[in-house]
């Protein structure tokens, strides 16, 4: 049974911000796979993008993810765990996966520190080639779609909360 909420989206969404928001108004804990990965790790995700790459990276990601063992908590993954068909095989077992949509250029205004957040792409690609590939698996993984570009962050969890409640999870 699916007793949690997962939410995906690019850097700059707001995923870890709204998912604090959320899981107080749905009474659930929170976890943010970003942290996890940094607390089991004693790294920064920037640490781990310098000395062991991108792709080393995401299969760190896909490990903490498929070891989630969790009830009633909201889940803010990192931007690229949906490059993981396994990890996200098992969030979508497991919670309610919802995408924080964001234009481009609203997440350009958000992120200031593309070159220290941590940010897994290739070492050539574009922060926009990037968005682009990776709209394409949020939109494929996604159960539920919030428009993250107008409403704050508060009145977004409150919109996913009411869109969850219509839904029953």
């Amino acid at each position: 049974m699916k007793t949690n909420v997962t939410l995906i989206g690019m850097p700059g969404a707001g995923k870890s911000t709204i998912g604090i928001i959320l899981a107080k108004e749905l009474s659930y804990g929170f976890v943010d796979t970003d942290v996890l990965i940094q607390i089991n790790r004693q790294r920064s995700l920037q640490d781990i993008l310098d000395a062991d790459g991108y792709l080393e990276l995401r299969r760190i990601e896909e490990e903490e993810i498929l070891r989630l063992n969790v009830s009633r908590q909201v889940i803010a993954t990192g931007g690229s765990a949906v490059y993981s068909a396994r990890a996200m095989v098992h969030l979508k077992a497991i919670s309610t996966i919802v995408f924080i949509e964001v234009e481009f250029d609203e997440i350009c205004r958000r992120i200031h520190n593309f070159d220290t957040r941590g940010i897994a792409c290739a070492p050539q690609q574009s922060f926009r080639a990037l968005y682009e590939e990776r709209l394409v698996l949020y939109r494929r993984y996604a159960e539920l779609r919030i428009d993250g570009n107008q409403l704050s962050q508060d009145e977004l969890a409150l919109e996913i909360a009411q869109q969850l409640g219509n839904r029953r999870v």
